[in-house]
This record gives C-alpha cells, structure tokens and sequence, in this order.
C-alpha cells in the first residue's frame, strides 16, 4: 500500500510540475518573439550606431582632404602673383623662364587641386547621403525598438506575479521529485513544441499522441503501481484521479 502511496504521489508532483510550466509556456507564448525581436534591433541599432560615428569620421578626414587642396590651391595663387610681379623686374631671358616655368606649374597645381577638390566633394556628398539614410534606418529602428519595449514591459508587469508564483510552485514540486524522473521529463519537454511531457488517458488515448492506450495499459495507469510512459510518444500518462485531483486542489 505504501508503494501505491508513493507512485501516486510521484505522479501527482509530476502533474502538478507540468501544469504549472505549462501555464509558465503559455505566458512566453504571449510575450512571443518579443524578447528575441527586442534583442535584435539593439544590435542593429549598436551596428547601425557604428556605422554612422565611421561614416562621420570619415567625412571629416575627406573635408580636412579638401580643405588641404584648397590651401595648397591659394598657395599657388600667391606664389603665381608673386612670379608676375618678379616677371617685371628680370634682367634676362634665363629669369624670364624660369619664372614662366615656376607658373605654369603653380598653375598646374591649381587645376589638379581644383579637380580632386571636386571629386572629393562629390564623394563627401555620397558619403552625407549615405550616412542621411543609416541615421533615418536608425531612428525608425529606434521607434521599433520602443514601441517594442513599451509592449513586452505591459505584458511583463501583467504577468510578472502570476510567473514568480508558477516558478515557486514548480521549484517546490520538483524538490519532491527524484532526479531520474526530473532529467527524464525535462528531456521529454524539450522533445515537444507544445512542452508536454506529463498528460492523461483522454477517451482511451494518449492526452499527447492521442494514439490508442490499451485496456491493458489503462487498467496499470489507474492502480498507480509504477510509473507508465506512452509507448508511442514516451509522455507520462495519468488517469483521471491525479488530473482531477488537481483540479479541485486549485479549485479549492
């Protein structure tokens, strides 16, 4: 009798677990991918974040680049109007060269300054565009990732209680349970999309499988000897008396 006592109470904590993780697995299912798409969008937007500071950086270093030509390009201007000042004082025709050759390629110097002063802003004005729709694609993300937040924290502060007390009650509910069965039944959990790994014998039938339970096997489950799992699915089957069971024990 105290072996049937014992099965039976073993049987009753392992139910007792699965409903209340089952109630734990349904408010995860309210909360959805909320948790995983709030994670996702922090990266990108730290990503995002990233991209913008090098882009910014990057645009001043190609300015300071423009800004550079341009000096070197009035640097030019000046020593060219210093050169015709000097042209109107030379003695020979030696100076008179030189000094022509000095502006011509001073004067080259202005025209290949102006050039690549010109691609580089064409470049710099990529780069703004550029760096306009990383800012917009992180504000909008921004958004996302609020509106987000805001709706997984209602749905936390809604639940918060009901899940410290489901989680209390399962942490009690496996103290009583034996390691062997608790490794056994988390293995089965995992196995399931739905997480059931203790159900009851439904109109002859696994709760799980629905595959058939023999008169056989069902007439075992009831007397609470052993442990039983569905030969079909490998869940721990219950009878009524144990499912019944808990129901009044929370009805009450």
């Amino acid at each position: 009798m105290a072996v049937e006592s014992s099965v039976a109470e073993k049987l009753q904590l392992l139910w007792n677990l699965q409903q209340n993780d089952s109630q734990l697995d349904e408010i995860q299912i309210l909360r959805g991918e909320l948790p995983m798409e709030v994670a996702d969008l922090e990266d990108e937007i730290v990503g995002l974040d990233t991209r913008i500071k090098k882009a910014k950086q990057a645009i001043k270093e190609v300015e300071a680049e423009v800004a550079q030509m341009q000096a070197s390009a009035k640097d030019a201007e000046t020593n060219i109007k210093r050169y015709q000042k000097q042209l109107e004082e030379v003695k020979n025709n030696r100076e008179y060269e030189a000094l022509q050759k000095e502006i011509e390629l001073a004067s080259l110097d202005i025209k290949l300054a102006e050039k690549r002063t010109k691609e580089h802003k064409l470049k710099i004005d990529g780069m703004k565009n550029s760096l306009a729709g990383a800012e917009a694609k992180m504000a909008a993300k921004q958004a996302d990732l609020d509106a987000k937040k805001q709706e997984l924290q209602g749905i936390i502060e809604k639940t918060e209680k009901e899940e410290t007390r489901l989680h209390q009650m399962s942490d009690k509910a496996r103290q009583g349970i034996e390691d062997r069965l608790l490794k056994a039944y988390d293995k089965t959990r995992k196995t399931y999309r739905n997480g059931l790994a203790v159900v009851n014998v439904m109109r002859n039938s696994c709760g799980g499988c629905f595959n058939n339970v023999p008169p056989q096997i069902k007439l075992e489950i009831g007397l609470h000897k052993k442990i039983i799992a569905c030969e079909h699915c490998g869940r721990i089957l219950v009878d009524s008396s144990i499912s019944h069971a808990d129901a009044e024990a929370t009805e009450a």
